[in-house]
C-alpha cells in the first residue's frame, strides 16, 4: 500500500502524508494550468470556485467570489478583470435583475480547461479501477471528511496576517 512496501496498518500520520503527497501534486497540477495561461494562482482558485457554481446550478456573483477567496472588493474587481481580459471569465447580467453580476466561464475557456483536466480524470479512472464500489465509497467518505477537517482547522487560523517569531 504505500512505498515502503511493508505490511503493517497505516496509522493516522501515514494518511495524512499521503493526503498531504497528494494536495501537493494537485497544487502543481493547477500552477502548471496557471502557468499556460497567465493566471496567478488566486485567479485559478477563482475560476475552480466559478465553475464549481456553475456545476451546482447558482451563478456566482462578485461579492460571494470575495467572500470565498478572502478578497477585498478591489482585489477582486482587479482578479475579474484580469480574467476577464485573457477571456477565462464573462461578466453578465442575469434578465431577472438588472442590476445583480454573474460571473461565467465561456465555452473557449471551458474547452481550453477539458485539454488539461479531462486527461487528468481518465488518468484518475484507469488509476481506480480496480476498485469496487465499496471501496469507492469508503475513498469517498475519507476525501468528504478529511476536506471538512481541511476546512474548520483553516477557518480556526484565520487571516490576522504573518506571525513575527520573537
Amino acid at each position: 500500500m504505500t512505498d515502503t512496501g511493508d505490511e503493517r496498518e497505516l496509522t493516522d500520520l501515514d494518511l495524512t502524508r499521503l493526503l498531504q503527497t497528494l494536495t501537493v501534486e494537485s497544487d502543481r497540477y493547477a500552477e502548471r494550468f496557471g502557468v499556460r495561461h497567465g493566471l496567478h494562482r488566486t485567479d485559478v482558485n477563482a475560476l475552480a470556485l466559478i465553475l464549481d457554481a456553475a456545476r451546482r446550478g447558482d451563478p456566482m456573483s462578485p461579492t460571494v467570489l470575495a467572500r470565498a477567496l478572502r478578497l477585498s472588493p478591489s482585489a477582486t474587481t482587479s482578479l475579474i478583470d484580469r480574467l476577464e481580459a485573457l477571456g477565462h471569465v464573462e461578466r453578465t447580467r442575469p434578465a431577472g435583475d438588472r442590476r445583480r453580476v454573474a460571473l461565467v466561464v465561456p465555452e473557449a475557456a471551458l474547452e481550453e480547461g477539458r485539454r488539461m483536466f479531462v486527461p487528468l480524470a481518465a488518468a484518475f479512472a484507469e488509476a481506480w479501477t480496480a476498485f469496487d464500489a465499496a471501496e469507492r465509497e469508503v475513498v469517498a467518505r475519507f476525501l468528504e471528511v478529511s476536506t471538512e477537517a481541511m476546512r474548520e482547522v483553516g477557518a480556526d487560523w484565520g487571516h490576522e496576517g504573518p506571525q513575527r517569531r520573537r
